[in-house]
């Protein structure tokens, strides 16, 4: 095992979490030197990086890789919510919604309540929405209150859900048409800040726990004892050798894995400039038509953007790196959304979409049939190979934790390796705090739902030096010292690292090439803290 858990750390980060460039080289160089490790763990998005320190806070030697950077494929495209199970008792999957409270419990009170907080939501009670359909919402949401109350997390945490009156509805859903609204249901779920972020919490957790976490690691061939792989930054080939793998590739596992069956999903979210739709002080329930548990979301960022989606397609044909938004799904989320406001969104107020493919476990029929991908399960397998690579599929950015220690739990198992129960259910993740003392922090508010405690180190690289203080863009929160501080601590390496998921500067394709020019510079700069 490296000896980067020993190092001495740099200022502000939690000890032995820093990835920088200069860790990834070291890193590497231990990972393909002949030595066996315990786990292999190939994808870092939230089930690869929830693996990876699921096996090293059992005292496993973990390597962790990808081929580009940690959430780079479906789980920084997802509504950022935290959702209770409330779909899944619709439609009689009562272990998964079970499942989903309890996990969205664990985030928002013991391992991320730094980045995991309560949404509200607004069902608007207008003329397309009947009696019955306000009926069956509402006992709904009662349900999902109910499945609160089984996963135990407390009042205080997720209030409980409420009628609102017409007065209130309007409120808190100002952009809703008036004419016909005769109230509302106000009900909570959890949303996390970024989970992109989530997902960088993970790896640098892992991290600290002695794994090797590398991006830019493509794997050429991957089997039951490890994989042969490619340096992406030098071209440089090597091995890394490992007792167990375990293959977290979410949409793209059935390329490394023969027999290994999924049908993807296509979630598609619009971004608005949020002044668009006014002032929003909660989120959106928009019933689908048509639909009896279906609705588009509509999603106050916080950062000057609302997100509407989502959409549930199927994608057939080769799977890309980075999907693309159909015009289809762009207009029907558009004529959803117009169903309830007082003036409609035009194509051209939209500043910019992006999706993400959820790695639908395939059910097809052996005639045929296949289901709607809005009505496949969710719930999440692990599959172990007659040679022994474990496979995890399925699922969702919910449930990660749980989809990552029973996929330690069968490698563990499969290959009779020296770990003990998984202990990720009550083990922090870096910046994370009990609220009181999240709130005593001296750092901005902003900072500190996203850095949870090394807010206050963010901060004082902007007090030290005012120019990096300076927001990257006008009208956008994000400085430059988050920049500077995601690539001397949190493993960014190029610019897109930077702008497309450390921060979401780069979802407005206009916003994205306006930052370039600083995010190359901040680089530079770092360039011999790097090395």
């Amino acid at each position: 095992m490296s000896s980067t858990g020993n190092r001495a750390e740099p200022s502000g980060a939690a000890a032995g979490s820093s990835l920088d460039a200069a860790r990834r080289t070291r890193d590497l160089t231990a990972a393909t030197d002949g030595r066996v490790a315990d786990v292999l763990v190939v994808g870092l998005g939230a089930t690869g990086a929830g693996a990876a320190l699921d096996a090293a806070a059992r005292g496993l030697d973990v390597v962790a890789v990808d081929a580009h950077d940690l959430a780079f494929g479906t789980s920084r495209w997802s509504s950022k919510l935290i959702h209770g199970g409330l779909r899944y008792l619709a439609s009689g999957q009562f272990d998964v919604a079970h499942e989903s409270a309890v996990e969205r419990g664990v985030l928002m009170t013991r391992t991320a309540p730094h980045l995991v907080a309560a949404q509200p939501f607004v069902l608007p009670l207008t003329p397309l929405v009947n009696r019955a359909q306000a009926s069956l919402a509402w006992a709904g949401f009662r349900a999902g209150d109910m499945l609160r109350m089984a996963a135990r997390t407390p009042r205080q945490v997720l209030p409980a859900p409420r009628r609102l009156s017409g007065t209130e509805a309007r409120h808190l859903a100002p952009s809703v048409r008036a004419a016909g609204l005769r109230g509302g249901l106000l009900s909570w779920d959890g949303k996390v800040t970024d989970d992109a972020r989530l997902v960088t919490a993970l790896a640098r957790t892992a991290a600290a726990r002695g794994a090797r976490v590398l991006t830019r690691v493509r794997v050429l061939e991957l089997t039951a004892s490890g994989a042969r792989i490619r340096d992406e930054l030098t071209g440089e080939e090597g091995e890394i050798r490992a007792r167990a793998v375990i293959n977290a590739t979410g949409v793209w596992a059935g390329g490394l894995v023969d027999g290994i069956r999924v049908r993807p999903s296509r979630g598609t979210h619009l971004v608005l400039r949020s002044d668009r739709l006014g002032a929003l002080p909660a989120g959106l329930h928009v019933p689908v038509p048509g639909e009896t548990n279906r609705f588009v979301l509509v999603l106050p960022q916080g950062d000057g953007r609302t997100y509407v989606g989502l959409t549930d397609e199927p994608v057939e044909g080769e799977i890309p790196d980075e999907p693309e938004v159909p015009e289809t799904d762009i207009g029907f989320l558009l004529d959803v959304l117009g169903s309830v406001l007082a003036t409609p969104v035009h194509r051209d107020e939209v500043d910019g979409a992006f999706a993400g493919l959820r790695p639908l476990l395939d059910t097809s029929g052996d005639d045929g049939s296949a289901a709607r991908t809005s009505d496949i399960s969710r719930r999440h397998a692990v599959l172990t190979s007659a040679e022994g690579t474990v496979t995890v599929v399925g699922g969702k950015l919910t449930t990660y934790r749980r989809m990552a220690q029973d996929a330690v739990d069968a490698a563990v198992a499969a290959h009779r390796l020296p770990a003990g129960p998984s202990p990720t259910a009550t083990l922090p993740l870096v910046g994370a705090a009990a609220p009181d003392r999240l709130r005593s922090l001296p750092a901005p508010d902003r900072l500190v739902r996203r850095y949870g405690t090394e807010a206050p180190s963010v901060h004082e690289l902007a007090v030290r030096e005012p120019a990096l203080a300076e927001p990257v863009l006008p009208g956008h929160p994000v400085t430059r010292a988050e920049l500077l501080w995601a690539v001397l601590h949190e493993g960014a390496l190029d610019p897109s690292d930077l702008l497309d998921r450390r921060t979401r500067i780069g979802i407005v394709p206009e916003d994205r090439a306006e930052a370039l020019g600083i995010a190359r510079e901040l680089l530079e700069r770092a360039a011999p803290a790097r090395h």
